[in-house]
């Protein structure tokens, strides 16, 4: 005896059985909409993933006790070293105690060789942390450093002013009433010494600058 044949379901929103065009697009509609669900879903446990990496990766990389605030080198025993790279006496003063010497090194760019040594110094205006940096520039084949080279150092800032420390004639820079926390160059002294461009620079006050500017020539006169 043959099975009756079961009578096609009404779907609710209809009222009726579905057509078999309502069918396929039903059908389709729902695959769809599961490939879409999955695509989600792996995302999301994709991103679970390399999260729980990166946290196994940050976890594992050792620390020490100390960092940046700790960190300090030698740049008088630096610029020893590298003089006969240079091949010149390099800018090595000496500085007051709390300031520490945070980089020190020869540097190349746009065909200009500079030593620069970067300080982080206390303000005795403010007690505060401030900046310094020394840079003695000069070029492979003995032409002047190049004005617009100097210009990019000191930030575009307009010279104010000249005078004379340390036996070296400087122009001043005056730019005090700038943001410390915007730039680097608050007070600035550019001299020459036998063809090299020598910078001072910073963020502390324009009177230790000077102090260390006469330091920088007295260690080149040595």
């Amino acid at each position: 005896m043959a099975k009756k044949q079961k009578a096609p379901a009404v779907v609710a929103e209809l009222g009726r059985p579905e057509t078999p065009s309502e069918t396929a697009t039903r059908k389709a509609r729902d695959s769809r909409l599961y490939r879409e669900r999955k695509t989600v879903n792996n995302l999301v446990f994709s991103l679970l993933v390399s999260l729980g990496l990166v946290l196994v990766i940050v976890l594992a990389v050792p620390r020490g006790t100390g960092g940046f605030a700790d960190h300090e080198i030698d740049a008088v025993k630096a610029a020893a070293e590298a003089s006969p790279s240079a091949g010149r006496e390099l800018a090595a003063p000496e500085v007051p105690e709390p300031w520490m010497a945070k980089q020190a090194g020869l540097r190349e760019s746009d065909g200009v060789t500079s030593w620069q040594i970067n300080y982080t110094t206390v303000d005795e205006t403010t007690n505060h942390e401030a900046y310094a940096a020394v840079v003695q520039a000069f070029t492979p084949d003995g032409a002047p450093v190049d004005d617009v080279w100097v210009a990019q150092q000191l930030e575009q800032q307009a010279p104010t002013g000249t005078e004379t420390l340390g036996g070296l004639d400087w122009v001043t820079y005056d730019h005090s009433d700038r943001n410390p926390d915007e730039s680097n160059v608050l007070f600035a002294l550019q001299s020459e010494w036998n063809g090299d461009t020598i910078l001072v620079y910073g963020t502390d006050s324009s009177a230790t600058l000077r102090e260390l500017a006469i330091e920088v020539a007295e260690s080149l006169d040595s």
